[in-house]
């Protein structure tokens, strides 16, 4: 049985600044695009980059590509809609009951998401998405 932890989290995590600082950079020297195109660009390429990064650099997979991307995407949408699910869940205390104003309430949320996001695609990453032949889940 593999560890829970191991070095691929690091790497993980590294690969992830990586692929937050590229899309920043172009989303905003895309601004001219409008808001959507420059935003969709700059996700999808982060995307892409974390995609072959991961794949390759902190989980070593022999997946088949087309299979890994398949896997991957599916792991990205799951994460997303339980990550930020959960999110709301969890901050689901009314922001009037709180001395928050509900933007930062909602802000707060979105962070909370966005920590449960990570967590559930590191692992979904590690265990589904980019399992090496022959490894059991």
């Amino acid at each position: 049985m593999k560890r829970l932890f191991d070095g691929s989290m690091l790497k993980f995590l590294l690969v992830g600044v990586g692929n937050t600082l590229l899309s920043v950079v172009l989303m905003f020297a895309l601004e001219g695009l409008g808001y959507w195109p420059s935003t969709a660009i700059a996700y999808v390429a982060g995307a892409v980059m974390s995609f072959f990064l991961n794949r390759g650099f902190t989980f070593h997979s022999d997946e088949v590509l087309w299979r890994a991307a398949v896997k991957f995407a599916v792991n990205v949408v799951v994460c997303y809609v339980v990550g930020y699910g959960l999110a709301r869940i969890i901050m689901g205390v009314p922001p009037t009951l709180t001395a928050l104003p509900a933007v930062w309430w909602e802000r707060l949320s979105k962070l909370v998401g966005m920590g449960l996001y990570t967590v559930l695609n590191y692992f979904g990453q590690r265990f589904f998405a980019f399992r090496r032949q022959g490894e059991k889940a």
